[in-house]
């Protein structure tokens, strides 16, 4: 169940020089849950969450975990070890084994031996690696090198775990293993900050959502909260078959109902922002020569608020 804030950000920013690479943002991530912020690339995910693990300084604003101040030096360690941050770049020696991997981080992190021995076991289990931990790293598939990555994130059990883009370059069965194990460390209290730019990656994972665009977070709640909001209302899609004079015939007649131009290159598909009167609206189709070949209405999405939230598409 997702509590108080564990993460808290209050006009988060960051300037190079000039440019602002975030503006200034205002989030809250409730304890427990699978936290997505989705965006294209250069949306500043990557800054923001950089900034979170006390990777980089902000230009202002300031951030919490678990209560405690993201901020350099001592006064900000209660913070950084609250923190498993797993990079988009991954962060191993692949001339050593997997155990080896997780004995240097386990150092780093200030585990004793005992301690390190147990949580390299538990999180090679975690991830599914545990028969292949005396194995040398540099054979591993992509997918592997994602778990084991994941797994080095996991050592000191953080309260807050940062994940971003953690299945860029795997396959869909290490993909489908990512996310069960996300899914595991959630239901077992862990909170997840999870970035991505894949829509349908954070439509099916996370709990919550923050859209990211430009250095801002334009919106924010639960998938279906973002829908209610910004998605307006269901879609009605033709698709239309005839020659290419029938096809331009019948949108320009269409267009009189309120239809728009589809993502169809051949302009055989039609979208009706609004519910239609159909009657007059095929026999006009009709008029031009075109057939009606489908009807279907266009199921509401994360893609559609993107698109009604910038104005262009996620992968634009």
């Amino acid at each position: 169940m997702a509590g108080a804030s564990l993460l808290s950000l209050r006009g988060l920013g960051k300037d190079y020089g000039g440019r602002v690479a975030v503006g200034a943002v205002d989030l809250e991530v409730p304890a427990g849950t699978i936290f997505g912020l989705l965006g294209p690339n250069g949306a500043g995910k990557t800054t923001t969450i950089s900034m979170i693990a006390g990777v980089i300084t902000p230009s202002r604003g300031a951030a919490t975990v678990a209560g405690h101040p993201v901020v350099a030096g001592a006064a900000g360690f209660a913070a950084r070890r609250a923190i498993g941050l797993v990079p988009q770049d991954l962060a191993l020696y692949e001339e050593l084994t997997a155990d080896q991997n997780l004995a240097f981080f386990a150092r780093l992190y200030g585990l004793d031996r005992a301690t390190a021995a147990a949580r390299a076991d538990w999180a090679l289990g975690v991830v599914g690696l545990r028969e292949r931990r005396g194995d040398a790293v540099a054979p591993y598939s992509g997918g592997m090198k994602r778990r084991l990555n994941l797994a080095c994130g996991l050592l000191h059990r953080p309260a807050l775990l940062v994940l971003d883009e953690p299945t860029v370059g795997v396959d869909p069965q290490s993909r489908r293993h990512i996310f069960d194990t996300i899914r595991a460390l959630r239901d077992d209290g862990m909170t997840v900050l999870y970035t991505s730019h894949y829509m349908e990656e954070v439509a099916e994972l996370c709990d919550r959502v923050a859209i990211m665009d430009g250095g801002e977070v334009i919106a924010a709640g639960t998938v279906a909260e973002l829908v209610d909001r910004h998605g307006g209302p269901p879609l009605v899609e033709l698709e239309l078959a005839g020659d290419a004079a029938a096809l331009v015939a019948a949108r320009a007649l269409a267009a009189r109902h309120g239809a728009l131009a589809g993502d169809d290159p051949t302009g055989a598909v039609l979208r009706l922002p609004r519910p239609p009167q159909l009657g007059p609206l095929l026999a006009d189709v009709e008029t031009a020569g075109a057939t009606v070949v489908n009807l279907s209405v266009v199921r509401l999405d994360l893609e559609r608020v993107f698109l009604s939230l910038t104005g262009h598409s996620l992968r634009d």
